[in-house]
């Protein structure tokens, strides 16, 4: 083999991938044309907007920053990849109180409004795609806040006793130890601390939660961008958010 060669040979397979990989999902993925619902199909016209309320932008900033994506993904895989409708709540729920089987894959709509889409890089924590619609239903056994909730897993996660061995790291920076003056602070956090003063969330924790809450994959979409069934495992309990 000639260097030549050698060297067509490399740049063609290292091309091919980068082709593949960057430049064609680059350009078929940037300028999305809106999506219309067909009423034979899904009982209903109009076109498909997503559902997303919150900080989104600036708290995938924080998401980002803090390395979030490194141990958590944002991806429900299409059912030829892996069951992903089949956990408990990673997808919309199975039984929602007034739509039914609202569980659905990823599309290209549900990284909107994000300036890099945080897929991320493995599941060594669970996928985050729908985490604002599990940590609600979490909480609603206890009749809690899933803002409170994240804001003490994000200060030190094993707090909660039931995940207790969670290998999630804690982010105390991301909130400030205050004196009180007045008023204890509403948002202070339920944590031991010195006499006189709270633990409060600084705008980058609340960035982040709101970002986090803003995450629910659970509105319905057109039959063309939502190919494969929900999946029909038995039905689970609602489990804990693991960090």
């Amino acid at each position: 083999m000639t260097f030549r060669s050698f060297a067509i040979g490399l740049t063609l397979a290292f091309g091919i991938a980068w082709m593949a990989v960057v430049v064609v999902p680059f350009f078929s993925m940037r300028d999305v044309k809106p999506v219309a619902f067909d009423e034979a199909a899904d009982g209903k016209t109009g076109i498909y907007f997503p559902k997303r309320t919150g900080r989104v932008a600036n708290g995938a900033e924080v998401y980002a920053s803090n390395g979030c994506y490194l141990c958590h993904t944002q991806v429900v895989r299409t059912t030829d990849a892996g069951n992903d409708l089949g956990r408990a709540d990673w997808g919309g729920n199975k039984t929602d109180e007034t739509r039914g089987d609202t569980r659905r894959e990823s599309n290209v709509f549900d990284y909107q409004g994000e300036k890099f889409a945080q897929i991320g890089v493995s599941r060594l924590g669970p996928d985050l795609s729908n985490i604002g619609l599990r940590v609600q239903n979490y909480v609603k056994e206890s009749n809690g806040d899933p803002k409170t909730w994240l804001y003490l897993h994000l200060y030190n996660p094993r707090l909660d006793p039931k995940l207790s061995t969670s290998k999630c790291p804690s982010l105390p920076f991301l909130f400030e130890d205050k004196a009180i003056t007045g008023q204890t602070p509403v948002a202070a956090l339920a944590v031991p601390t010195k006499e006189g003063r709270a633990i409060v969330p600084t705008p980058e924790a609340e960035s982040l939660v709101s970002y986090l809450l803003s995450l629910k994959r659970d509105d319905a979409l057109p039959k063309a961008i939502n190919p494969a069934p929900a999946a029909k495992p038995a039905a689970a309990p609602a489990a804990a958010p693991k960090g």
